[in-house]
């Protein structure tokens, strides 16, 4: 395991402290959990953005057009 200094904002380190000790984790497990958690969302939304530019959405409107009789549910409207 590696280790990497790490500068923070007052501020920020004492949220920190507060947090891990609310969730009664060490200052570590709190650091490794929020950067995980975040690369885990980048990783996420690039996969995301890539399916998304492979899109058809002649395709897309095709296959809605076919079913245009249903009503549409609150909330699903394009």
């Amino acid at each position: 395991m590696s280790q990497y200094a790490l500068r923070l904002p007052d501020s920020l380190l004492d949220m920190a402290r507060k947090s891990a000790k609310r969730e009664h984790a060490s200052m570590n497990q709190l650091f490794v959990s929020a950067i995980a958690e975040k690369l885990s969302a980048l990783e996420t939304e690039n996969m995301l953005k890539e399916r998304a530019a492979l899109a058809d959405e002649d395709a897309a409107r095709d296959v809605l057009a076919k079913i245009q009789h249903a009503q549409i549910r609150a909330g699903d409207e394009i």
